[in-house]
């Protein structure tokens, strides 16, 4: 099936079986590899990307329901070579370890960050729920998207 998806701006156009998960396409097709596959039971987050707007995980996503859609990945969010702010905050924050979680949990804090308001730590731990990080027990992840949020909204 002919699938056309605009990703991180760009439109895509590719021949593709109908079973083909959103996570594949973006990275064996488009070689995005910064959404990562974790748990393949749409448990861990580490897929997680923006479709039309949403957070989705790409492992639940078939390539052909993004027909026609918008995707921004982790490799989208940087512009002109200047990191997004929460790029920024997770680094000078040290809101990862070994990193593999952080494409997904940056993905989901920019669906926080498009709210528009300063959050409680309760409502960023809510937000980010379906992303799960085996290393930095959350703290600096909290302390990273508040960061990021005060950034946008001064």
């Amino acid at each position: 099936m002919r699938i056309r998806i605009t990703v991180n701006g760009k439109l895509q156009e590719r021949e593709v079986e109908p079973r083909l998960l959103l996570v594949h396409f973006l990275r064996d097709e488009l070689a995005l590899t910064g959404t990562h596959v974790g748990c393949d039971t749409s448990s861990c987050g580490a897929c997680t990307v923006r479709l039309d707007g949403d957070t989705v995980k790409s492992c639940t996503v078939l390539a052909v329901q993004a027909d026609g859609g918008v995707v921004q990945t982790i490799e989208g969010l940087a512009m002109n070579g200047e990191l997004h702010p929460l790029q920024r905050a997770f680094r000078q924050e040290h809101g990862l370890q070994c990193g593999f979680c952080t494409p997904g949990m940056i993905m989901a804090a920019t669906a926080l960050l498009d709210l528009g308001r300063v959050l409680t730590d309760e409502e960023i731990r809510h937000g980010l729920e379906g992303n799960l990080c085996r290393c930095t027990g959350y703290e600096n992840i909290v302390n990273a998207v508040r960061s990021a949020i005060a950034e946008v909204s001064a």
